[in-house]
């Protein structure tokens, strides 16, 4: 039997074809699927859920499909040249990465539930072993915070306690390539306890910030704690003209240029009970505890490009002289007294700014044998990039150095520093 396919023969043919070939992919699919869903846990969710949120203002943000979370992170280091001539007059040149470091913040579960962490990764960063098998200070944050609304902020962990506002500042928000040697003697930095923090900021009204700590009193990443003994911290923040834009009252120089001029006028007092190391939060070991009192007094005003800023710092205690009980007995102080600084910017349109700084320090009648008066001078060029994230500083000190038997020496430095992060 011979057959022959007419024209509409190909017609069905090529209807048939078309839906074997359906039917066949759609077996295949199902197939694939239900193989890869049991290789999978027969979870299929990881396939079907949405991606997570991205955003790249400030670091780079991750936000769950859910907002169960929220992830920011963010980096930064500073690489720096010196030259410079010590107090005996011998030259110097150094280079050296003086910070590197890693930060995470963000919430879990909920927006009122924030954490903030904050490591440290160079030597100069770390702050060196004091006793064989004590810890480096890799951490610098590590802070749990509750914000039940937009006034109240409740912290507990370790992160700055509400001092001088130099120390408030990042060390990437500043104008010079470090703070001043007031801040390097009398601040009392990050330490382990629970904050309690109002804020009342408005726009262009009066307003204010009171903040509060209970502290170890031992400094960042301190775990000889054998007493009951606390640090108790206090600051309220004034604003008479209102709030800075864009939070300006934390990074040094006016880079919004405040189209009306902001003023922060703030007083801070610290009282570290029975403390372990010279400068309470920081310093060395003392042979004997001594109960320190700090206080600090900032201002800073702001406009048009143009930046002011004063603070005052007092370290005080009865006795700042402590003794080992060795036959032979070593000695170890408290480093109190008192300081000054007073420093001017102006920001051009073009992105550069300059600065200058004078800082005094008279140390207590006590130490003034074993440590000098000193003041410290500073001028700086700074060209910014990207804001603070992304700038080239250029910076010449002259310090001059008291002495209790009326002598005085001299010692300058000039640095150049890239600072970069995101």
């Amino acid at each position: 039997m011979n057959w022959v396919l007419r024209p509409n023969g190909y017609v069905m043919l090529n209807r048939l074809l078309k839906k074997f070939l359906i039917v066949l992919l759609v077996l295949l699919s199902a197939n694939l699927g239900h193989t890869q869903e049991e290789q999978n846990g027969g979870n299929m969710d990881v396939f079907t859920n949405p991606l997570p949120y991205y955003s790249y203002k400030k670091g780079i943000g991750l936000t769950s499909p859910d907002s169960v979370f929220q992830m920011n992170f963010r980096f930064r280091m500073q690489n720096r040249l010196t030259l410079g001539q010590n107090n005996d007059g011998r030259t110097f040149v150094d280079g050296q990465i003086r910070r590197l470091r890693i930060r995470y913040d963000g919430y879990v579960g909920n927006p009122k539930f924030l954490y903030m962490l904050q490591l440290s990764f160079t030597p100069g960063d770390l702050g060196g072993a004091i006793h064989d098998g004590d810890n480096l200070k890799i951490i610098r944050d590590a802070v749990f915070f509750y914000r039940p609304n937009n006034q109240w902020n409740i912290g507990f962990g370790q992160t700055k306690l509400p001092g001088n506002r130099q120390r408030f500042n990042s060390s990437g928000a500043l104008q010079l390539t470090d703070r001043s040697i007031n801040n390097a003697r009398f601040t009392i930095d990050r330490d382990f306890g629970v904050q309690a923090n109002y804020l009342n900021q408005r726009e262009e009204r009066f307003s204010y910030n009171i903040k509060t700590a209970i502290s170890m009193g031992e400094g960042r990443a301190y775990t000889d704690n054998d007493d009951a003994h606390l640090c108790y911290t206090g600051k309220i923040e004034l604003y008479p003209l209102g709030r800075f834009e864009k939070g300006g009252e934390y990074f040094e120089g006016d880079q919004v240029r405040e189209s009306k001029p902001k003023l922060l006028v703030s007083g801070a007092a610290s009282y570290n009970d029975r403390a372990k190391l010279s400068s309470g939060q920081l310093g060395n070991p003392l042979y004997e505890k001594r109960d320190l009192t700090s206080y600090f007094g900032d201002l800073v005003l702001k406009y048009k490009g143009l930046a002011l800023m004063t603070a005052y710092m007092q370290r005080s205690t009865k006795n700042p002289l402590t003794f080992s009980s060795d036959s032979i007995p070593l000695m170890s102080y408290v480093y109190a007294g008192t300081g000054m600084d007073y420093q001017a910017s102006y920001l051009f349109r073009s992105n550069w700014e300059l600065i200058g700084r004078y800082s005094w320090q008279q140390v207590a009648s006590k130490i003034s044998i074993y440590t000098p008066d000193l003041q410290q001078y500073s001028i700086g060029l700074t060209k910014y990039i990207w804001e603070h994230s992304f700038k080239l500083q250029l910076e010449l000190t002259y310090n001059v150095l008291d002495y209790y038997d009326g002598s005085r020496r001299e010692n300058w430095y000039t640095r150049f520093q890239v600072e970069m992060g995101i």
